[in-house]
């Protein structure tokens, strides 16, 4: 029997994800105010660093298994960051708070600073309706 290869794995879409949140905070940076486009962004910002907590949870998982006890601690404690950031940012939006948006993409840019991007590849009907989408969520409560 042959080994099963899964081409999607939680480090490819984590790397997709992180990705799309360095663009995202690149047309962000360009933005001169909020409008719709730059809160359907600001969502979608939620969304993708929910997924890549759940994409640490999995590569976690899978290495406990495996008894790789010191690579899983250090691992999560990189990524300790998100539930946070992403909690702050959906408050931020929930409550239309936008003048603490800045502060807040301050604190997450220097965790993508080493994605390079020389064009931008990710399309505005990736975030369209993201706001929309994340309001008629329950509000989380607690860590993502």
């Amino acid at each position: 029997m042959s080994r099963v290869i899964h081409v999607d794995n939680p480090g490819k879409r984590r790397n997709q994800a992180r990705r799309s949140v360095a663009e995202i905070l690149r047309h962000l940076g360009r933005k001169a105010q909020i409008d719709e486009e730059a809160r359907d962004m600001t969502a979608m910002l939620v969304f993708l660093l929910r997924e890549i907590k759940h994409t640490v949870d999995e590569s976690a998982n899978a290495w406990e298994k495996r008894g790789y006890w010191m690579k899983v601690e250090r691992f999560v404690r990189d990524w300790e960051w998100i539930p946070e950031l992403a909690a702050n940012i959906d408050d931020v939006i929930r409550h239309g708070a936008w003048d603490l948006l800045p502060e807040l993409l301050a604190d997450l840019s220097p965790h993508f600073d080493d994605i390079k991007i020389k064009t931008m590849t990710r399309q505005p009907s990736e975030w369209r309706g993201a706001y929309r989408k994340l309001l008629t969520e329950a509000p989380a409560v607690g860590p993502y």
